[in-house]
């Protein structure tokens, strides 16, 4: 006979049934079901009840926070993203700050970067590095001193 020591056991991911992701969310079980059946939520069919992923849920969840829909700069960044990269920057002075915004807060504070890492780091979201870079330095989110770059402690994140 298979045994699973007590410490595996607590490895192992939870799941959830519909009616306990209601319970927890203070909703009607049946709104949960229609989202699983939908494929809204990752979800496992087990017998006739819905199995979610802890990982899953909070996924869903984050996805679907209040916060990412009330802040304009996450809705703006969404639309010109695809598959992690931007498209495109916007004509838009603050759409654009949105996304230069994204991208910054990939540098780390008080550390020195050099040219071809800055470029590095622009280009895993954008293909037009030069164009990035010389935003980050108008915009005063990075000072450039002799080729090296450091990000603006002093810079203030729209809202």
């Amino acid at each position: 006979m298979f045994k699973i020591e007590e410490k595996e056991v607590s490895e192992l991911p939870k799941f959830y049934a519909t009616a306990e992701i209601a319970a927890m969310l203070k909703m009607n079980p049946q709104v949960i079901a229609r989202k699983l059946q939908k494929g809204e939520i990752v979800a496992y069919k087990i017998g006739k009840d819905w199995r979610v992923s802890e990982k899953e849920l909070f996924s869903w969840l984050e996805r679907h926070s209040n916060q990412a829909r009330n802040d304009p700069g996450a809705k703006v960044v969404r639309n010109f993203m695809n598959n992690g990269r931007i498209t495109a920057l916007p004509a838009q002075r603050k759409k654009r700050r949105y996304l230069l915004e994204h991208i910054l807060r990939r540098f780390e504070m008080n550390q020195v970067y050099a040219e071809k890492q800055v470029n590095s780091i622009i280009g895993e979201m954008f293909e037009d590095f030069c164009t990035v870079r010389r935003e980050f330095i108008m915009n005063g989110m990075m000072t450039r001193t002799g080729g090296k770059y450091i990000r603006n402690s002093s810079y203030i994140f729209q809202k």
